[in-house]
């Protein structure tokens, strides 16, 4: 009865609002008690269904009143086109391994490892901690942590071999993210407008900080064991570059990892030019069948900029990456991060220090080792037994990702929604190029959810693979 009242109420509240004008006074919730011979309740009931229905506004201690509407009309923003002026930056990527998406799909595209790849139980038993500490309420310095420091900087020293002078806690930079650390290396080291060689394929995260600092990016071909020495050269010497930016070890998308005499050809060709190398170690603890053996641990000079990131391997919540640079190099960096982030949170950066220093840590990237592994071999073998048109070039000793290069003439962008329409999602290849790609590939992550599946997965991308071949002419 009182849910009747309540809506023949609203309903004639309502066809009184109509014909009001806005602003317009409701009569008290006692005028209208006697008025429709209601309770308080059931008169109350009818004013919030007005108001949730945007109708009226109540203002506590006045009244109820018509609430104002203006007439819905297109948002103008053409203004903002001759006061922003020609872009001068690349516009964002809307990067498919930032794709969130539900659990009822095959995700090979995502650039993160699935949750149970992660340190669970340190991690929440490092926040408990921290959160009972003097790091919840104190400012950190502007460098980091001085424990933290210590830490990247001792990680580093052990792979510097003998007669390297090793890194000192005070040449690190606590970052909130590789990725920011990426903006202010651009900034801080190449300038806008100035040249910029970056690997070919690569991490697509560096070429959207390279277009937002204004670079020229200038691709540099990389293959299975990194870039062409002759070739490097060949770019620093026409380009007037004096910045390369690399991934030595497992790089994104291809998986692939520099040999010795490749690192040691690529690190006396920056000296030679006076240049940087700016090292991009974002899979050092995700190595499989060999580990990480950065660039930077065979220089003292100067000469590399190395970037190592916690977020992957500890937690993408935990956004914690550390920048090791020596010199002048290392105070125009921090000149430039200075303007985009005056400090890391303590709370983050004591919460990665408690994980890493922990006993468990090292059990935990062993096991981590075994598991990509496991995945790794399950989704190749998927992929050899499915999609024998994809060509995997090489299976990767580290990272999360493979890199097919699939039949010339093939669209790698309609293959993704092809796959996805039928629950699958892959990563287009396009977006890890500087510039033309060199073919169609794609890039699929094995570290993902649900590695049972990765057999369906392959068999769906295979039927998608040959029901485009079929519609080529």
């Amino acid at each position: 009865m009182n849910n009747d009242s309540s809506s023949r109420i609203a309903a004639e509240l309502k066809a009184w609002i109509a014909s009001a004008a806005p602003g317009a006074k409701l009569p008290s919730t006692r005028q209208l008690v006697t008025e429709h011979q209601a309770s308080p309740v059931t008169v109350q009931k009818a004013l919030r269904t007005l108001t949730a229905q945007g109708l009226v506004e109540s203002r506590p201690g006045v009244g109820t009143f018509v609430r104002a509407y203006r007439m819905a009309r297109p948002a103008d923003y053409g203004w903002q086109t001759a006061a922003l002026r020609p872009a001068q930056a690349a516009r964002p990527l809307n990067a498919a391994a930032m794709r969130s998406t539900s659990n009822d799909v095959i995700a090979f595209h995502s650039g993160y490892p699935d949750r149970e790849l992660l340190p669970e139980r340190l991690v929440r038993s490092a926040l408990g901690r921290v959160a009972r500490s003097e790091a919840a309420l104190s400012r950190p310095p502007a460098q980091g942590l001085p424990e933290l420091q210590s830490w990247f900087a001792q990680e580093l020293s052990t792979s510097t071999p003998t007669g390297v002078t090793p890194p000192q806690p005070g040449d690190v930079v606590v970052l909130p993210g590789s990725q920011s650390g990426l903006s202010s290396i651009f900034r801080g080291l190449v300038g806008h407008g100035q040249p910029l060689l970056v690997e070919s394929p690569t991490y697509w995260g560096a070429l959207l900080a390279a277009g937002q600092a204004g670079v020229r990016v200038i691709p540099v071909a990389s293959g299975p064991e990194g870039p062409d020495p002759d070739e490097l050269a060949r770019a620093f010497e026409e380009s007037g570059a004096r910045v390369f930016y690399a991934q030595p070890n497992f790089a994104n998308p291809t998986g692939a990892q520099w040999s010795a005499q490749r690192a040691e050809e690529v690190l006396q060709i920056v000296q030679r030019y006076g240049a940087f190398l700016v090292e991009d170690d974002w899979a050092h603890d995700f190595g499989i069948t060999a580990p990480s053996a950065p660039v930077a641990a065979k220089d003292d000079s100067g000469h590399v900029v190395y970037i190592r990131s916690l977020t992957k391997s500890v937690s993408p919540a935990i956004r914690v990456a550390a920048l090791i640079a020596r010199g002048p190099a290392r105070e125009r960096i921090m000149g430039a991060q200075a303007a985009e982030s005056m400090y890391v949170s303590g709370l983050l950066q004591a919460a990665a220090l408690d994980v890493v220093t922990q006993p468990g840590w090292k059990a935990h990237l062993r096991g981590l080792s075994h598991q990509l592994q496991s995945r790794r071999d399950l989704l190749a073998t998927s992929l050899r037994d499915h999609v024998p048109q994809a060509h995997l070039s090489h299976l990767p000793k580290g990272g999360l990702n493979l890199w097919l290069r699939l039949p010339d003439g093939f669209d790698a962008e309609q293959l993704t929604r092809d796959c996805e329409a039928a629950g699958v999602l892959i990563a287009a290849g396009t977006e890890w190029f500087p510039a033309e790609p060199e073919g169609p590939c794609i890039r699929l992550n094995y570290a993902g959810p649900n590695p049972a599946a990765f057999p369906e997965g392959a068999r769906i991308v295979g039927e998608a693979v040959r029901a485009q071949l079929g519609r080529v002419p």
